[in-house]
């Protein structure tokens, strides 16, 4: 009967919030404490939660701090020599534009959130695409693969759900993957020289004079802007004539006349820029980064300090530290939130025995020859599954089975996190990602379009990752 009320249990969150009736948060609280109830198990529900939260709290604390920190590197400019050097780089050559959006969308992705790195990266690319009239969604398909493998950053949501789930620390997933994760990056540098010289072939190389030559005195600008709300808006920015300043863009899409765009791709005038301070908070982040992969402190303490001195150092008066702080909080609230919530459902699920009932029946349904192969199993499974689930089913409902079954076979819980986390290349392109629809919609792609062309390389990609990992020996 546990079997059976923990797959209906998994099921009933998975269609609830793939059908958008209720939110990961309130579904991840709400409906394993019902089904507590159903197992007769209501009256220890406390016990459950409260277990769940104490062992969740230093991975929440370390997405909380971690957000804080790369949304303050943002602010304050750390990326803007990046960005721009890239667009240099890229000249009007198809094969360095595509490169470059690769580059680009993986440095960005560094903050750990998919929507700020699609709208960095499309600001700035987008003109050059349009105005060498290069395919859009190779545009797409580049950055949200390249996105999909830093997604596995502890921070970014996959690592740190595979640590919530199983109860690990997300460092012992992801420091051990870096190899294999960076075979998967180098794939996505590879297939975007690839399609640069396909549409290199298709078009030609131009001078930077051929593509510049239609400007006029009066250009539009599209840049990115995060006010004191913490909303990155799209502005159409005139640069020419009398009167400059800035003009929304309806709907937050830029219009027509702004397909011409220039190579801006961060407003260069924002207040929260500190450029005397970039050395000190580019050495803060690779010393940071450093600590992180050596392991001198735990993840949570380190980016606690890291976010405390970026406020401190950047933003010395509290009204400034504050404005910087609520900027973020949305993202803060939003996985934070998921992360405590993911304590009832983790909590009801280990507590009540269910897990134990469900693995030990996918235990019985696995074949005796592909036991000792769960760490196989799991990483082809993530590839499907997180498509076509969001993260918090898959990680949150069948992670946990996964692993009890691999356990059974002898396969240690660590390997089955580290191979949970190869699908993220394609899971970025999957509907149910609320970020892939800003980067469409800020592109003029149709999903449809961006899904046809995407998917299969970013299920190579995966695959790449899985099979670096074993060859490597980490899964």
């Amino acid at each position: 009967m546990l079997t059976i009320l923990g797959f209906v249990m998994i099921a009933t969150f998975l269609v609830l919030i793939m059908m958008k009736k209720m939110s990961p948060i309130a579904a991840l609280v709400l409906i394993p404490a019902l089904f507590c109830v159903f197992v007769g198990k209501g009256a220890h529900l406390g016990d459950y939660v409260l277990e769940g939260v104490g062992n969740l709290a230093p991975t929440a604390a370390m997405l909380m701090f971690a957000i804080v920190y790369f949304g303050v590197m943002i602010d304050v400019g750390l990326f803007d020599p990046i960005v721009r050097g890239i667009l240099r780089f890229c000249k009007a050559d198809p094969v360095r534009i595509v490169v470059g959006t690769a580059v680009l969308a993986a440095i960005v992705s560094l903050d750990g959130d998919g929507s700020t790195t699609f709208m960095i990266t499309v600001s700035a690319m987008y003109p050059l695409y349009k105005r060498l009239k290069m395919s859009l969604v190779v545009m797409t398909g580049v950055a949200a693969t390249a996105n999909g493998v830093m997604n596995t950053l502890p921070w970014g949501g996959p690592t740190a759900r595979a640590a919530t789930a199983l109860k690990v620390d997300a460092a012992d997933i992801f420091v051990p993957m870096i190899p294999a994760l960076a075979m998967g990056l180098v794939a996505v540098f590879v297939l975007s020289y690839a399609l640069g010289l396909r549409e290199r072939k298709r078009l030609g190389i131009l001078s930077l004079d051929e593509v510049l030559e239609k400007e006029t005195a009066d250009e539009t600008v599209l840049v990115g802007s995060a006010g004191g709300d913490g909303r990155t808006s799209l502005t159409k920015k005139t640069t020419g004539g009398a009167g400059g300043g800035t003009e929304p863009v309806e709907g937050g899409e830029s219009t027509d006349d702004a397909d011409d765009d220039g190579f801006q791709g961060l407003d260069p005038n924002r207040p929260t820029l500190r450029p005397k301070l970039y050395w000190f908070n580019a050495a803060l982040t690779v010393l940071l980064l450093t600590a992180m992969i050596m392991e001198w402190l735990p993840i949570p303490v380190l980016f606690l300090l890291g976010a405390a001195l970026a406020l401190t150092v950047n933003f010395p008066h509290m009204p400034d530290q504050k404005a910087r702080i609520g900027a973020h909080a949305e993202n803060v609230l939003n996985v934070t939130g998921m992360v405590f919530a993911a304590a009832v459902f983790t909590g009801v699920l280990q507590g009540t025995g269910m897990v134990d009932h469900m693995a030990d029946w996918l235990v019985d349904a696995i074949p005796d020859g592909m036991g000792p192969q769960m760490g196989l199993v799991t990483g082809l499974l993530s590839i499907p599954l997180t498509y076509f689930m969001s993260n918090d089913g898959f990680y949150f409902g069948v992670l946990p089975v996964l692993a009890e079954a691999g356990q059974a076979h002898g396969v240690g819980t660590l390997e089955i996190a580290r191979a949970s986390i190869a699908g993220q290349a394609l899971h970025m392109s999957s509907p149910l990602v609320p970020a892939v629809y800003v980067l469409v919609g800020m592109a003029k792609v149709e999903f449809g379009d961006h899904t046809k062309f995407t998917v299969k390389w970013a299920v190579l990609t995966s695959l790449v990752v899985l099979g670096a990992g074993i060859l490597f020996g980490i899964i």
